[in-house]
């Protein structure tokens, strides 16, 4: 199939399906354009980009050249990109289209996706319920059927989460992997970029070509090509938490069984001191480092200032991180969340001297009703970060892979494994995802 058959079809589908899921914000209106191009070359040249064919949905706090990039915000409603973040570029350089800008929760502050300007989406999998946040529309996207691949942003969660309860991958690459230009950032020393699929090779084919050193972000870093291969002898760390519903536990606790049996895993149970500290000190860095962020948004260069337009959860965070930041606490806070992340670190470079990937629940609970999250004290709403929070922390790659199915009364959740390994280990992480996901046809 021509690309340019490929993109018209897409458009056609998301025309039809996407006003009650609400996953795309805005369309790109040279898509189609751009793929004739793609076509016209490959005929002249014979050459094709590693995403050739690939229709990709893109986060809308990630800056795509001409296309709106507001954030899911009214702050920036009106705000057009002037340019391409990095990760942009490499896509477009390796041929991927650019289908359109994916819903979110508001500068991606939320867990849900209900905390959109411009309204929640909708969970494809599970209707009615929450889609997970804050890279909301891209999972949903991919879901949906409405592209192959997409980008997100995770900070504490926000790619693991909404592909655990969408039943799709997402990865959350190792602090440095990825270069962060051209994002808005939520929180400057947690975000990182990372890529959706229905499947683990279509995620780490995105990861592979977005991923490496970039001058314009110093915290990147060169890294060798992420393969996937056979991987023998697996030590599995159990991470055991408090307050994981016991139906999701189960489903965990019998693929882990299944893959001990099939490919003869080592299984040990293991132990992350600090962990249970791990939501409070994110939400420290969070609120500071977001008000921080925030303080070019005061309605002078960029679109309108955010204290008078944004929404609840928003404005909780900026009003948290102003307290937090005050000269008088000379930063003490702030200092301390940074003493234990570091700590946090260290006790996970300690477990993965022991094992080769650490394997728990994506998230503790499972999607609640959309419009209850809103109802919900905060810290009730934050704890479903609880297990995909130390991750990012700790500066290591994550990825949430499809697990199973907890009926909950006449319905079917999805509910998503993730699998931790220690930085710059993309390649085994994703490698042991892959035996996971063909749990299901060796077993045929």
């Amino acid at each position: 199939m021509k690309v340019e058959d490929k993109v018209n079809a897409y458009l056609e589908r998301i025309g039809k399906e996407d006003k009650k899921v609400n996953s795309l914000l805005f369309l790109n209106e040279n898509a189609l354009k751009e793929a004739r191009e793609i076509d016209e070359k490959f005929l002249k040249t014979g050459k094709k980009g590693r995403l050739y064919g690939y229709v990709i949905g893109v986060k809308s706090n990630i800056n795509v050249r001409g296309l709106n990039t507001n954030c899911a915000s009214k702050v920036l409603e009106n705000y057009k990109a002037p340019y391409d973040a990095t990760v942009i570029e490499k896509i477009k350089a390796d041929d991927g289209i650019i289908i359109g800008m994916t819903n979110c929760d508001e500068f991606a502050s939320g867990n849900s996706g209900e905390n959109s300007a411009f309204g929640p989406t909708q969970n494809p999998k599970a209707i009615g319920r929450i889609p997970g946040g804050s890279s909301s529309g891209s999972a949903a996207a991919v879901a949906a059927g409405f592209c192959d691949i997409a980008l997100g942003s995770d900070t504490g969660g926000s790619i693991r989460n909404p592909a655990s309860h969408c039943d799709i991958v997402g990865i959350k690459p190792s602090y440095g992997l990825v270069s962060r230009y051209g994002l808005i950032d939520l929180s400057m020393s947690l975000d990182q970029i990372g890529s959706f699929g229905r499947n683990v090779e279509d995620a780490a084919l995105l990861l592979n070509v977005i991923k490496g050193k970039d001058d314009k972000d110093t915290t990147s870093e060169n890294s060798a090509d992420i393969k996937l291969k056979n991987v023998k002898n697996v030590k599995v760390g159990i991470l055991r938490i408090n307050g994981i519903d016991n139906k999701i536990k189960e489903i965990i606790d019998k693929r882990v069984d299944e893959a001990k049996k099939m490919y003869e895993w080592i299984i040990k149970e293991v132990n992350v001191k600090h962990i249970d500290l791990a939501v409070q000190t994110y939400y420290l860095l969070v609120y500071a480092e977001f008000f921080s962020a925030t303080r070019r948004f005061d309605g002078r260069r960029y679109g309108r200032k955010i204290e008078d337009f944004c929404g609840v959860e928003v404005l909780r965070r900026i009003l948290g991180g102003s307290e937090i930041t005050k000269a008088e606490f000379e930063g003490r806070y702030y200092k301390k969340a940074m003493d234990v992340k570091e700590l946090i670190k260290e006790e996970f470079s300690r477990v993965f001297r022991e094992v080769d990937c650490i394997i728990l629940p994506t998230v503790p609970s499972l999607p609640w009703k959309i419009g209850a999250g809103l109802e919900m004290k905060p810290e009730e709403v934050y704890a479903a970060d609880a297990l995909t929070i130390p991750a990012n922390l700790a500066g290591i790659c994550a990825v949430s892979i499809p697990a199973g199915r907890v009926k909950d009364g006449k319905e079917e959740i999805p509910v998503g494994m993730q699998i931790m390994c220690n930085a710059f280990e993309e390649g085994k992480m994703l490698s042991i995802a892959k035996m996971v996901e063909e749990l299901d046809m060796r077993r045929k």
